[in-house]
């Protein structure tokens, strides 16, 4: 790592004429950040005291501040970024003692949350799957609302419901999507079905679009919403379509992960797979990565589960970005279920906690998920206490 190598001699003196003629010198070098091969450079131009790079990833190196060009307004970083990375970030500009985060302006790529914006980089040969793209030749399923009354929650919840186009007409396998209108709108969830479906990668499968009313109480091993999808989600589904009880699915991300294992635990043998990304798998406060006492009823429920895990689903598929601060309880947990006779996959990938890393692991939790029948005789005996 070089936090200042020599640039384009092209790219430093179109800095000293201003930030037009720099934006036209680094689009002819091909954009930015500039790249070549691992070796990537940032770039910032304008007065500042200080810039940085401002990084969502828990395990990744320290990196220094950006080094000025002399003469010039222009600021420049060189790291190495391993192959297949993807990094999303801001640069953090001191200016009169204060600090700020922006979008890089050089840089147009952007990927989005629940939160914002963030700028993109990605390392040699990362390229966004296909099959999370829509495409023309393939008809695009259909969304309905489901509106569910709670007695457990008190109120009503809306789900949507997913149907592809298919001539299937049931009975259907379901999946259970925890953040479901966050995964439609961050992870292209419904395009990737579409996709799947259409290759015949997975069988038509319908999807109800889940989403909480308080998530951090909710997600974090809540008796209420297990019982809330169980037995009031899932049958007003059923109410609407023919669901097949063998191949029931449940998805979530990060808490949603937690969720959906607790889902499982809390009611063995409803579901027969369950994909969990980067799941918030804590079993100890605090630590490196300060985990809160909000995760209190995480490591409450994640050491009841390890002291009787009970009847697991066949099939599991894990997945973590190797920059993520739970990758070690992702990896952990992975060995655990394998141990305990499921049938697991896991994908570890350089990239953090965000919503495209989860979208670009859909594809192999959905094919292992929605494998060959599963029925209830396939699953893993019940592990003693």
């Amino acid at each position: 790592m070089h936090n200042l190598i020599p640039l384009s001699p092209n790219i430093v003196e179109a800095a000293k004429n201003g930030a037009k003629a720099l934006t036209t010198a680094v689009e002819e070098s091909g954009g930015a950040p500039l790249q070549h091969g691992q070796t990537t450079t940032f770039l910032y131009f304008g007065e500042a005291e200080a810039v940085g790079l401002r990084h969502w990833m828990d395990v990744f190196r320290p990196l220094p501040a950006f080094a000025r060009h002399d003469g010039t307004n222009l600021w420049s970083l060189t790291v190495d970024l391993p192959e297949r990375s993807r990094i999303e970030y801001k640069l953090s500009i001191k200016s009169k003692g204060r600090r700020r985060l922006i979008l890089d302006p050089l840089n147009p790529r952007l990927a989005r949350d629940p939160f914002g914006r963030n700028s993109v980089v990605t390392g040699p040969y990362y390229e966004r799957p296909a099959w999370s793209l829509p495409s023309s030749s393939v008809t695009p399923g259909s969304l309905t609302v489901l509106d569910v009354s709670s007695d457990i929650f008190g109120e009503t919840r809306r789900a949507h419901v997913y149907l592809p186009a298919s001539d299937v007409d049931g009975p259907w396998p379901l999946l259970v999507a925890h953040d479901g209108c966050e995964y439609t709108e961050y992870a292209a969830l419904t395009t990737v079905l579409d996709n799947l479906i259409a290759e015949g990668e997975i069988p038509p499968v319908a999807c109800v679009l889940s989403d909480p009313g308080d998530r951090m109480a909710e997600y974090t091993g809540d008796d209420r919403h297990a019982e809330h999808i169980v037995h009031e989600l899932i049958p007003a589904v059923a109410g609407q379509i023919t669901v097949d009880p063998n191949r029931m699915v449940a998805l979530g991300a990060s808490l949603g992960g937690v969720a959906s294992l607790h889902a499982a635990w809390r009611h063995p043998g409803v579901f027969s797979a369950l994909i969990l990304q980067s799941g918030s798998f804590v079993t100890a406060l605090g630590g490196k990565h300060r985990r809160g006492q909000v995760f209190a009823p995480v490591v409450e429920f994640m050491l009841a589960f390890l002291e009787r895990p009970g009847r697991l689903p066949a099939r599991m598929h894990l997945s973590c970005g190797r920059f993520d601060g739970l990758i070690t309880e992702n990896r952990r947990m992975s060995s655990h279920f394998r141990a305990l006779g499921v049938d697991v996959e896991f994908e570890e990938v350089p990239d953090g906690h965000n919503w495209e890393n989860w979208r670009d692991r859909l594809r192999g939790g959905l094919v292992h998920a929605f494998g060959p029948v599963i029925s209830n005789r396939d699953f893993p005996p019940e592990s003693p206490a």
